[in-house]
C-alpha cells in the first residue's frame, strides 16, 4: 500500500507524468481549429483535421460531450504559444486515459482515506487564538455539514497528533467514493491534492461549497498572514487563480463524468 500511495502522490503533483518532456515543452500552436467527433459512442477531439492523442499515444477519447467541448475550448483559447500548464481538464483526461502507473479505483480510494486522517481543515491552530477563533468561524461548519451528511464522526487537532478518523466513517467515505466510476475518482484525488482536504473537496463536489469558496478555505492560513503582513499581486493572486481554475476545473470533470449525469445526457438526446 505504502508504493501506492507514493506513485499517487507523485501523480497528482506531476512527478512521474512525464511521458514525453517534449510533449509539455514549450511549443507554438500549429492548429487553426479545433473540433469534436463522435464515434463508437465516445467523444475524440480533432485539432484541424488531425484526432489529439495523450502523451503515451492512446486517442483522446471521453464519454461525455459536454466535457469534450470545454476540452476542445481549452486548446482553441490556445494563443500563440500552447500552455499544457493552464489546461487542467485536458490535464485530468489524459492522466485518467493513460492511467500511466496503472492504478486502480481500489487503489485511488484507499489513497483518499488515507489522506482523510491529515485532512487540511480538521488541524486547527494552537500558537495563534486569533487564528484558532477564524478556523472554527470558517472550517468548523464545513466540518459539521459533513458529519451531518455522510453521519461521520470527525475529531479536530489542535497539536501535531494526527485526530482519530474511526473506521465506521472511513466505510462511509469508502463507499461514497466506490459509487463514483474510475474517472470521477481521478478527478476526487486531482481535487483533493490541489485543496489538501479530502472534506473540502467532497463539499465541493456536493455543491455545499463553489470552487472558489473551497480554495479560499483551503488558504485560511495564508490569508490571515496576507492581511496582516500583505500580498504580492503578481505572486499571492497568481497561486490563488490558479488553485480556483484548477478546482473549477475539477468539478466539471467530475460531473460530466458522473454515470448519473450520463445517463440523463444519453436519454435526453
Amino acid at each position: 500500500m505504502a508504493h501506492v500511495l507514493k506513485t499517487l502522490q507523485m501523480l497528482y503533483t506531476g512527478t512521474t507524468y512525464n511521458i514525453s518532456k517534449r510533449f509539455y515543452a514549450v511549443r507554438k500552436r500549429f492548429y487553426r481549429k479545433t473540433g469534436i467527433l463522435f464515434s463508437d459512442g465516445k467523444y475524440e477531439i480533432t485539432l484541424d483535421q488531425r484526432k489529439l492523442k495523450t502523451p503515451k499515444g492512446n486517442l483522446f477519447v471521453v464519454n461525455s460531450e459536454p466535457l469534450a467541448l470545454a476540452v476542445a475550448a481549452e486548446w482553441d483559447a490556445q494563443q500563440d504559444i500552447i500552455k499544457q500548464s493552464n489546461m487542467h481538464l485536458n490535464t485530468l483526461c489524459n492522466t485518467a486515459i493513460d492511467n500511466p502507473n496503472n492504478l486502480t479505483k481500489y487503489d485511488m480510494v484507499n489513497y483518499i482515506l488515507n489522506y482523510l486522517d491529515t485532512d487540511l481543515i480538521l488541524f486547527q491552530s494552537h500558537e495563534n487564538d486569533e487564528l484558532y477563533q477564524l478556523q472554527v468561524a470558517e472550517w468548523d461548519p464545513i466540518i459539521q455539514w459533513f458529519c451531518d451528511q455522510f453521519q461521520a464522526d470527525l475529531q479536530k487537532s489542535r497539536s501535531m497528533d494526527s485526530p482519530v478518523i474511526s473506521s465506521e466513517t472511513k466505510a462511509v467515505v469508502y463507499r461514497q467514493l466506490m459509487s463514483y466510476n474510475l474517472e470521477c475518482v481521478h478527478g476526487y484525488v486531482y481535487a483533493i491534492d490541489t485543496l489538501k482536504s479530502v472534506i473540502l473537496a467532497m463539499a465541493c463536489v456536493e455543491r455545499f461549497l463553489t470552487p472558489e469558496r473551497a480554495a479560499l478555505l483551503s488558504r485560511l492560513e495564508e490569508e490571515f498572514q496576507l492581511q496582516k503582513w500583505g500580498r504580492v499581486e503578481w505572486a499571492h493572486d497568481l497561486n490563488q487563480q490558479d488553485q480556483q481554475a484548477r478546482v473549477s476545473a475539477t468539478i466539471l470533470y467530475i460531473y460530466f463524468n458522473s454515470t448519473s449525469w450520463l445517463k440523463n445526457s444519453k436519454t435526453t438526446v
